[in-house]
């Protein structure tokens, strides 16, 4: 008997010492989860549900105006600008970590919820081009495919940024082929009866360098393309055998922003802040010069101008009403709200809308929540600090022992598991009077 007690109070005795261990495990589990659904819902989930909101916008058609006929193609193309993938140089890891990889899941996720056509990148792909090796150069442009890789339905270009081949006293040849190696160093691109001119605005310095003049000599040959395509109909004897274009007004895209002052008439929340929006601009440094520009809107004569470079948005109308749009960074490096442009375009017509990538302080912000939360969970239980829960219940126990006060539910319209006090007034004759208590 004696025996079978002894084991009676061994066996009791092993269970109360796993009980703990089993709190403890609970707790470590419950503190796994959370920090995993808050990891999920930063690196993943939010960005579906930030771009879920974008949608295309839609594009008036001749048929939309009763017009009979054929319904004009449209073209979905995404553009973005300033990716600034970091180099060897002055790429922190954990920088580029957390900046691809936001760039990836943004741009991954924009391709399945959205599925473009085309997408174009408007100059300063890489941070580091203007000064890489050929082996940092060959890492970087390993590191882009990966971040922006995407079907072969989808068309991915883009234009050269001073940070791809330098200013124009950095750039030479070399780095200009190792651009255009990479992607389509064609500068006229039609597609569904739509032109696109790409430019490389760092070779329009003006000063007759080699690099320059056979720029200009090129955005020449393309603004005669372009004239025949308009003009075939009436003087077809003056364009040749040539392979003729769609009769489209093109559309420019450039990473040098066309002239303007500055950023004072830009307005929206991507704009320039207050404190940059009247520094006037360097032409060809912040912008194209005057006459650059005067060049490009003649021999061109675009009906819309897409530029990146400032890293903030802005809308400017140039002669005779051009719109040029400029696409802020896509990057969190360079922008707390990074956002992408969304075209629809046809042969004659374009709608453009703006979508808003994920804020890096709300991701931060939720990861310092759930930190704090995650903190306070574990002193709770190590029974260092009060939980609030008890803290509360306390409190409603002191409400109920209080003379003349008891508990009940509020209404319907309230909260059902949030309790008040109810007084009852000894000259309302039996009749309960409701007071709200602070």
């Amino acid at each position: 008997m004696a025996a079978e007690d002894t084991a009676s109070t061994r066996l009791g005795a092993g269970r109360q010492h796993l009980r703990p261990l089993k709190r403890r495990g609970l707790v470590l589990l419950r503190l796994t989860a959370i920090v995993f659904a808050v990891l999920v819902f930063c690196e993943f989930l939010i960005y579906y549900l930030v771009i879920f909101r974008c949608s295309w916008p839609a594009v008036k058609t001749p048929a939309d105006a009763g017009g009979l006929g054929t319904p004009e193609p449209v073209l979905r193309a995404m553009f973005l600008a300033d990716t600034h993938l970091l180099g060897a140089v002055r790429g922190h890891w954990l920088d580029k970590l957390r900046r691809e990889w936001q760039m990836e899941r943004a741009f991954q996720t924009a391709l399945w919820l959205l599925q473009p056509e085309v997408v174009f990148i408007l100059g300063d792909v890489f941070d580091e081009g203007k000064w890489s090796s050929s082996q940092a150069w060959a890492d970087d442009v390993g590191r882009f495919w990966k971040i922006f890789r995407h079907p072969p339905h989808v068309q991915l270009r883009a234009v050269a940024g001073n940070h791809d081949i330098g200013f124009h006293y950095q750039m030479n040849t070399y780095k200009i082929k190792r651009f255009e190696k990479v992607f389509n160093p064609e500068k006229l691109f039609s597609w569904k009866g739509i032109n696109f001119v790409m430019v490389n605005s760092i070779a329009l310095e003006g000063d007759s360098c080699d690099i320059c003049s056979g720029a200009e000599a090129e955005l020449l040959e393309i603004s005669h393309r372009l004239n025949c395509s308009r003009e075939q109909e009436h003087r077809p004897q003056e364009c040749g055998d040539r392979q003729r274009l769609p009769a489209s007004a093109p559309i420019l895209l450039q990473h040098f922003p066309l002239y303007r002052r500055n950023d004072a008439n830009c307005s929206g929340e991507d704009a320039a802040p207050p404190d940059e929006k009247y520094t006037p601009f360097k032409e060809r440094y912040d912008a194209l010069s005057q006459e650059a520009s005067r060049k490009l809107l003649w021999w061109l004569r675009p009906r819309l101008v897409l530029s990146g470079h400032t890293h903030s948005a802005c809308e400017v109308l140039h002669g005779a009403g051009v719109l040029e749009v400029s696409v802020p960074s896509f990057s969190w490096r360079n922008r707390n709200n990074p956002s992408f442009i969304m075209g629809s375009v046809t042969a004659t017509e374009y709608a453009l809308a703006k979508c808003y990538l994920p804020c890096e302080d709300m991701v931060l912000t939720t990861y310092c929540t759930a930190a704090g939360g995650l903190v306070l969970l574990t002193l709770v239980h190590a029974g260092l600090v009060a939980s609030p829960f008890h803290f509360g219940w306390n409190m409603l126990r002191k409400f109920k022992t209080t003379p003349g006060t008891s508990l009940e539910p509020l209404s319907f319209s309230h909260s059902l598991f949030t309790m008040r006090p109810v007084v009852k007034d000894s000259h309302s004759q039996g009749t309960e009077i409701y007071r709200d208590f602070p």
